[in-house]
């Protein structure tokens, strides 16, 4: 997959390394779009250097009433911050709309940014937030660039080969105002955004009123252009206006302008254009009536288990780059040469568990669901040096002393097993949400299973035997 895969133990370690590779070097973190890349032969990085591991960027900080996210902020650690989910709902809701649980858990808010695909979620939001990037290079020092300036065209942006973008900056929102973000995709979870928007308001009073005047606008349009666009004639029509139907009519016939789509297999572009329309009135009536946040869960799954989110750091670096030294089910393995393949293959050829299955190779299907430092995580999209220093459990090592977990011994007495070859995938995303809620609702169940798809039940079985295996928890395991 490729030549040579560097850890990066610093910010510093990692501009040395881009100065000294340039164009041959790609950069990792979570890896949910390069490994796919990599694989499919899009991209063939000779060096990959992976700074998912440096100390610090991984951090969410608040200054001054400004947030500052770390290049390793994950979407579902954006998920899981009570100080975003209260003053940045719209990036809050955008990181819920992406991919399923074991995607959050790795993609990174930057990589999405990065790869500046203009159907990406978390971009409308953040412009829309007025965001900006630090870039950082070994012969341009520190530059700050905004968001509108970032993105050069579809998959293209100002970061050049030598440089890191090592945070996200923006504004939290005051107490007058208020935002939200809507996608349109062709099914509920892991999916495409077919037209997404964005909106932010502030009001003329001192804390938010619908009913008082506003004095800004944002609307930003995503997959309806070469990049993200601003609706630029609906926000400059809502300045001075009342959220009156009128108004809301207007601004969302107004959108239309910005809109530019094209034809593709998820839909047509006349199809876009009305859901511009849409979605836009859709996001202004919730805002006027201050029911945006109406359908967000008030505790989201985030299939952390007992962790706090955040993966295990490397504050050294690692002696020889062919030796991976890890903890699989409580025992510890020395692995040669296995530096240049995903986590997947390495589990099931070298250390030999082949429990954990191959389904996609894309991060769609979950049968390669694995827990890494106690999070879910797709192991198909992680590289196996990831695994260097970190522990990780796969379905062999659920049980303890010869006694199944919970959620196993529910499969069995349940018959939710039918193929059985995506049940080890669901039941490490059942283990961990059990570990995180020992009472989970129907809802939140539902959720923990979007990663993992089975094309034999109707589910129905699945989420009964996770239902009955709530009733055992803490009992007999």
């Amino acid at each position: 997959m490729w030549e040579q895969f560097i850890t990066a133990t610093s910010i510093e370690h990692t501009l040395d390394l881009l100065a000294q590779y340039g164009k041959d070097a790609r950069l990792i973190n979570g890896g949910t779009d390069l490994m796919i890349e990599i694989e499919r032969k899009v991209r063939a990085p000779r060096v990959v250097i992976d700074v998912s591991r440096v100390p610090g960027l991984d951090e969410i900080r608040f200054e001054d009433g400004t947030f500052h996210l770390g290049a390793s902020v994950t979407h579902n650690q954006v998920v899981g911050d009570a100080r975003l989910r209260d003053r940045a709902y719209p990036l809050v809701r955008a990181c819920w709309e992406v991919g399923a649980p074991q995607i959050r858990n790795r993609g990174t808010v930057a990589g999405n940014l990065i790869t500046a695909s203009p159907a990406n979620d978390t971009i409308p939001a953040l412009w829309a937030m007025g965001a900006w990037v630090t870039l950082e290079s070994q012969a341009r020092g520190k530059r700050e660039i905004e968001l509108a300036e970032f993105f050069r065209g579809v998959r293209r942006t100002a970061l050049e080969p030598d440089e890191m973008l090592t945070a996200i900056s923006f504004p939290a929102l005051k107490e007058n105002e208020t935002g939200t973000f809507i996608k349109l995709g062709l099914r509920r979870a892991q999916a495409i955004s077919v037209v997404n928007v964005a909106v932010v308001l502030g009001f003329k009073s001192a804390i938010r009123n619908p009913k008082s005047e506003i004095e800004s606008a944002w609307i930003t349009l995503g997959s309806v252009a070469p990049t993200i666009v601003a609706a630029t004639s609906a926000q400059e029509f809502l300045i001075s206006k009342t959220l009156d139907d009128e108004t809301i009519d207007h601004a969302a016939q107004l959108a239309l302008n910005a809109a530019r789509p094209i034809d593709d297999i998820r839909g047509t572009a006349d199809y876009r254009r009305e859901m511009v329309r849409v979605l836009v009135s859709r996001a202004l009536h919730q805002l006027g009536d201050g029911t945006e946040r109406d359908d967000f869960p008030a505790n989201p799954v985030l299939l952390w288990g007992k962790s706090d989110g955040h993966f295990s750091n490397l504050e050294s670096l690692i002696s020889n780059p062919q030796t991976i030294e890890t903890t699989v089910n409580e025992k510890k393995y020395t692995v040669q040469n296995a530096h240049n393949k995903s986590l997947l293959r390495m589990l099931r050829e070298d250390i030999g568990l082949q429990g954990t299955k191959e389904g996609c190779a894309e991060g769609e299907c979950g049968a390669c669901t694995v827990l890494l430092d106690g999070i879910a995580v797709m192991s198909c999209l992680v590289p196996a040096p990831r695994a260097h220093g970190a522990t990780i459990v796969t379905i062999e090592g659920l049980q303890r002393e010869g006694a199944l977990h919970p959620v196993q011994r529910a499969f069995i007495e349940t018959g939710a097993v039918q193929c059985g070859y995506c049940t080890p995938g669901f039941i490490l995303s059942g283990a961990a949400l059990l570990d995180e809620i020992a009472q989970p609702s129907r809802e939140q169940i539902l959720h923990a299973l979007t990663g993992n798809l089975c094309r034999c039940t109707g589910y129905y079985k699945i989420i009964e035997a996770l239902e009955q295996a709530t009733k055992s928890v803490g009992q007999t395991f």
